[in-house]
């Protein structure tokens, strides 16, 4: 099992974005040639303390224009630079999605597309601005890896694995401030998931923020005798299809928990892996085929029926269905 955060430093919130900017400036003073390019974004996506640390010649502001940013990141990375572009993951992702597609994926170019306020944690801008289809998109794109961090050691981890990887990788984030799940020294890989918790009656798959949730979830479970495994899913493509089939073998019974659209998600990578691994019971928490909502991100976790309540009903249900209650 990865270390995880002891209980003074889980009770201390960050934004998975705040890690942005400061492993940029990090990557750049050890010597890595990082650039960010940004839409008109630097302080809400952090890329400015790259700017802000003495690497001003490292960023640039491509304005409102995120295909231009994306092609301007592929130009960069030609010239022998690691590009990361910066924008909302509505937009970055989004608007810019042939351009990722036919100019970065297609002639796999060393760019990240590492948008920062991802999902429903933008909380009141509401749901033009409450990206729930990014990580369908990026994953269905040859050559794309996709990583989606539960916390800021998390996010650092992520970034920094984009940066030392060849080739597109998309790292999701997010807005809102969340408890530290992982030991600020904790190292993540690329392609690896992590058993967060230990349990026998059924495996709770889940990630980015999802991840409080479920282990908030998996305590409420134990009150009741159901002894539930959390796995975060920090690397939904290429998926660990290892470690969640050896929790599989012994559970029997799956639950995939996610900020984000039912359709392509996580829920449904997990749901393609386990097509050819004999019976098993899946549920999948996630929003369901709907757009966004304006309100505070505490509130629309409930709304949307993605909390921790909702995981607790989701395991009793395939726990049901599985014969096992």
């Amino acid at each position: 099992m990865v270390k995880l955060a002891n209980t003074e430093t889980a009770a201390q919130k960050k934004a998975t974005r705040a890690a942005y900017g400061a492993t940029l400036a990090e990557l750049a003073a050890e010597g890595v040639p990082v650039v960010a390019v940004d839409a008109d974004l630097t302080g809400s996506t952090t890329t400015k303390k790259l700017a802000d640390a003495g690497y001003a010649g490292r960023l640039f502001n491509c304005g409102i224009a995120e295909q231009n940013m994306i092609d301007v990141a592929a130009g960069l990375s030609l010239a022998g630079n690691i590009a990361f572009t910066g924008s909302f993951a509505v937009f970055g992702t989004g608007r810019a999605y042939d351009q990722i597609r036919n100019t970065v994926c297609y002639s796999n170019l060393n760019v990240k597309i590492a948008p920062t306020h991802a999902g429903i944690s933008v909380g009141p801008d509401g749901g033009s601005h409450q990206m729930l289809e990014d990580v369908s998109l990026m994953r269905g794109l040859p050559g794309m890896r996709v990583l989606v961090p539960a916390d800021y050691a998390a996010a650092r981890a992520a970034l920094r694995f984009a940066a030392a990887t060849p080739g597109p990788v998309y790292v999701r984030m997010g807005r809102a401030a969340v408890p530290c799940v992982y030991d600020d020294e904790a190292e993540l890989e690329i392609g690896r998931a992590y058993v967060l918790r230990e349990g026998s009656d059924v495996t709770i798959v889940a990630n980015g923020v999802e991840i409080r949730e479920a282990l908030a979830a998996a305590d409420a479970l134990a009150e009741e005798g159901i002894s539930a495994e959390v796995i975060d899913a920090f690397s939904v493509k290429p998926l660990d299809g290892a470690t969640i089939l050896e929790s599989v073998a012994k559970t029997r019974c799956v639950v995939t928990a996610e900020e984000h659209s039912v359709i392509g998600g996580l829920g449904s990578a997990v749901c393609e892996l386990l097509a050819g691994a004999g019976p098993v019971c899946v549920e999948c928490v996630a929003v369901r085929d709907r757009f966004g909502k304006s309100g505070e991100f505490e509130e629309l976790l409930g709304y949307f029926n993605i909390d921790a309540t909702a995981i607790v009903e989701a395991v009793k249900k395939v726990r049901e269905r599985a014969g096992l209650c």
